[in-house]
């Protein structure tokens, strides 16, 4: 099956270092934190910056809106979560959350709930009605842990992905670990959640150079995707369109067909390693994060998710 998929540059900007971006669900905004310590909200229908600050001298390796509560959420190499009012820049909270860089964040989709993940090699909850508060600590990777994500089918369950070479399940009312999903021979350093139909499934990426697709419900890796020359830094799964997107170090942008898991196009827009997705479910827009700035693009093409089944 074809996609036939256009694919439009609608926003470019050159910065300093990427390392995440964020869309926001209802403004025309992206979220981009920088290796520099800045962070910048841009409008890619404007055109123009909306706000820019510097948060702290470290890197920030993750940056998140929570727009139910009018928030941006930061994670930095200083070690401190912290979190400001986007309409006034008034900065809310700010704590240290872990003993290592922190490498990610991520926020429940309904509950006011945050995960962070760190060098620290831990993953902690965090309660804001609780004033940000640690509720749970989940322990039992053995290198970095890179990334988490919430599975936005089930939302008590996240995933982990570990410069150990594995990436965990959890359940939010245990501190240990519901089962290890183990087949990349490098480190992951992404993992992004999808279904076909009822079925979920997980993508990863690693610097073994690959992305795999996992079943979750039999616990196995269902296709390895080759193709990158460098380590991959970020993936994710077209929220309307059944397409895989993954990007490297390599500088290139791969998409591939999540039915066949053909490799359909290769971007590259010359801005050196990529290092950020960013998202939004209903959006056909997708962000990316270089070494040397970030690129927002529409992506058009004639099937959805509604039309597909995932033959593994």
């Amino acid at each position: 099956m074809p996609l036939s998929l256009t694919i439009e540059k609608e926003f470019a900007q050159n910065s300093e270092r990427v390392k995440s971006v964020d869309q926001h669900p209802t403004e025309p905004w992206i979220l981009v934190s920088l290796y520099s310590g800045t962070l910048c909200i841009w409008n890619y229908q404007s055109q123009t910056m909306e706000k820019s600050f510097k948060v702290t001298e470290s890197p920030v390796r993750s940056a998140k809106f929570i727009a139910r509560e009018n928030w941006i959420v930061t994670a930095a190499d200083d070690k401190y979560i912290r979190i400001y009012n986007y309409d006034t820049m008034e900065k809310i909270k700010e704590y240290e959350a872990h003993t290592d860089y922190i490498r990610s964040v991520a926020v429940h989709p309904t509950l006011p709930y945050l995960l962070s993940c760190s060098d620290d090699k831990v993953i902690k909850l965090w309660d804001w009605e609780k004033d940000w508060s640690c509720t749970q600590i989940f322990v039992g990777h053995s290198h970095y842990v890179m990334q988490v994500a919430f599975n936005p089918k089930d939302t008590n369950t996240f995933a982990s992905a570990s410069l150990d070479g594995t990436i965990k399940i959890w359940n939010i009312g245990s501190p240990t670990a519901e089962f290890t999903l183990d087949g990349h021979s490098k480190g992951v350093n992404c993992i992004d959640y999808f279904s076909c139909g009822d079925k979920p499934y997980l993508l990863s990426g690693s610097d073994d150079f690959t992305a795999k697709v996992w079943d979750i419900e039999t616990k196995s890796c269902v296709q390895t995707l080759e193709g990158h020359e460098h380590n991959v830094t970020a993936v994710c799964v077209h929220a309307e369109l059944p397409i895989i997107i993954t990007v490297s170090e390599d500088g290139n942008i791969h998409i591939w067909n999540a039915t066949t898991f053909r490799l359909e196009n290769k971007l590259n827009y010359g801005l050196e390693r990529v290092w950020a997705i960013g998202q939004l479910k209903g959006s056909n827009k997708v962000a990316f994060g270089f070494d040397k700035g970030t690129i927002v693009v529409k992506m058009n093409g004639s099937h959805t998710w509604d039309s597909v089944d995932l033959q593994a």
